[in-house]
């Protein structure tokens, strides 16, 4: 999965699909034209884009998410110190630092998370 940046609007979309899941893509275009003001077309023609991306898919008319919204977040967050730390989360971590302190709690979370990752 190459490309997994949304703009503002096809994350409105996703979160309705993440939300709603499974649904038709009947129950799909009704919920997109109240919240969003689509017409069908243009439901279809974004739920495609999504799908070709690899994040949605749609089978005998019911839309499934194939990868979660945690999964979808994880490779954003991938994805954004990939392009712009050349992968270096610690170099991620440090420019973030520079502008936040961290609390203890915060600190210690993210020890525990580490220790995790490690075992």
């Amino acid at each position: 999965m190459a490309d997994v940046k949304l703009g503002t609007v096809e994350a409105r979309f996703a979160e309705i699909i993440w939300r709603n899941e499974p649904l038709t893509t009947g129950q799909l275009v009704k919920i997109c034209a109240a919240q969003l003001q689509w017409k069908r077309t243009t439901t279809y023609t974004v739920l495609k884009k999504l799908s070709e991306k690899g994040i949605f898919k749609t089978e005998n008319s019911i839309v499934r998410a194939v990868i979660s919204r945690q999964e979808f977040e994880a490779l954003q967050s991938e994805q954004f110190v990939d392009e712009n730390f050349k992968g270096s989360l610690p170099a991620f971590l440090a420019a973030f630092g520079t502008r936040k302190k961290l609390t203890d709690k915060e600190i210690d979370e993210m020890k525990a998370l580490i220790e995790k990752m490690r075992g």
